[in-house]
């Protein structure tokens, strides 16, 4: 499965109407699309409107423990965090954020799971 797949079986999940009554704050769930094909133009245009490479693709704005809000990662089983995504994960866990790495959506499950009970 791609990063994509992996992503959207996440979605997938959260949107379960059993999943959903357990833990409601999914809904605040989102993804920041930060990684588009486009044409020159548009990836400037983009990045004057802040754009930026390496941001987490899912934010989850709800507090928990000592954390202000959850950040993953996705990645495919063999794919790999670049010099940016690095950069971002340890400025936000900087910032009080607790941030994982997913390889697979059943592990962003676990997580999300272990974040919301925890």
């Amino acid at each position: 499965m791609t990063e994509a797949q992996h992503q959207t079986k996440v979605i997938q999940w959260t949107q379960q109407p059993s999943i959903r009554k357990k833990f409601p704050e999914l809904k605040l769930l989102y993804h920041i699309p930060n990684e588009r094909k486009c044409s020159v133009v548009e990836g400037r245009q983009l990045k004057l409107q802040g754009v930026k490479s390496g941001v987490p693709d899912l934010h989850l704005p709800v507090a928990r423990g000592n954390y202000h809000s959850l950040y993953i990662e996705m990645k495919a089983e063999k794919g790999r965090t670049s010099y940016e995504q690095k950069w971002w994960l340890e400025e936000l866990k900087y910032q009080g954020c607790r941030c994982e790495v997913c390889y697979g959506w059943e592990e962003a499950v676990r997580v999300l799971e272990e974040y919301l009970c925890g």
